[in-house]
């Protein structure tokens, strides 16, 4: 999980998610909300699962509204860890 992805990997598993976007050292999704207590449950719900997996997002909140990214902060780049948190995301957002 403490690997750093290739682009082409990175590009390859995002084709999968929902919104998600690479820019060369992080993903990212904007997520929205119709209430602006939506957007912090979103918070307090990403990070507890960040806190279960030791892998903490880069998140934003704004009304009605949260932005996330993942990047290795130790590595500078995306990793397994990353796609993970992502595919959770997606998955607590349908």
């Amino acid at each position: 999980m403490n690997e750093l992805l290739s682009a082409e990997d990175i590009n390859s598993e995002l084709s999968d998610l929902i919104g998600w976007s690479y820019d060369g050292v992080k993903i990212s999704k904007e997520i929205r909300f119709n209430t602006y207590m939506e957007s912090i449950d979103m918070i307090n719900l990403i990070a507890k699962q960040a806190e279960k997996v030791n892998h903490h997002p880069d998140m934003k909140v704004g009304y009605c509204n949260v932005v996330v990214a993942f990047t290795s902060h130790d590595l500078g780049g995306v990793t397994k860890g990353c796609i993970q948190m992502a595919k959770y995301i997606d998955k607590e957002t349908k």
